[in-house]
């Protein structure tokens, strides 16, 4: 026996968030059917008003709720050192480090032609008129180590060498912790290329 249409309908919508499948948008349906209607209606609210408040930081591209956004306005942030990554969800995980202190470009995608994407779409016409400035040393890049991102990395590199500027790629290797018995070829052949002085 099925659900109501209308439980039907909620497990509908929960399906379409990445990574849930239909077991899980069961249990949060219910989840939620089981709550207040108060915890329900703010759990509405505070979603719509995530969405209407929400904006892109003119200067880095983070989505933000002030602009410029919080790391681009701080000034005991390194405004010289620029650490270029794909998405908004990678400059959460390297603050999680404290090891960063300079400031971010969202690149929002990588180049791909295979899935149509190319340099003009992605933000980095952008990233040039912050190089362009002149007060930027160095540019990391921080996008993937997968092919579009190795390809938007190279890209990259290449467009900003007549300025002259420190330009470094994340090292890439053997995770802390890891076996070499279950390193795959690729990313043991990384951590060779990528090999440091001790």
């Amino acid at each position: 026996m099925g659900f109501s249409a209308s439980i039907e309908k909620l497990i509908e919508e929960f399906e379409k968030l990445p990574s849930i499948g239909h077991k899980t948008a069961v249990r949060l349906a219910f989840h939620m059917l089981n709550s207040s209607i108060e915890d329900c209606e703010q759990f509405a609210k505070t979603i719509v008003e995530t969405k209407k408040n929400l904006k892109y930081c003119s200067i880095c591209n983070n989505i933000t709720d002030s602009d410029p956004c919080s790391i681009c306005a701080n000034a005991k942030r390194n405004q010289e050192v620029i650490c270029v990554v794909e998405d908004v969800r990678d400059i959460v995980q390297i603050e999680k480090t404290h090891e960063y202190n300079g400031v971010y470009h969202v690149l929002n995608g990588v180049i791909s032609p295979m899935n149509g994407v190319g340099p003009n779409d992605i933000k980095l016409k952008e990233l040039m008129t912050r190089i362009g400035s002149g007060e930027v040393k160095e540019l990391i890049l921080a996008t993937n180590p997968n092919v579009e991102g190795e390809a938007t990395a190279m890209y990259i590199s290449k467009l900003v060498k007549p300025f002259d500027i420190k330009t470094t790629r994340i090292a890439h290797g053997i995770p802390i912790g890891g076996d070499l018995e279950y390193v795959d070829e690729v990313t043991l052949a990384k951590a060779l290329e990528n090999r440091t002085t001790l």
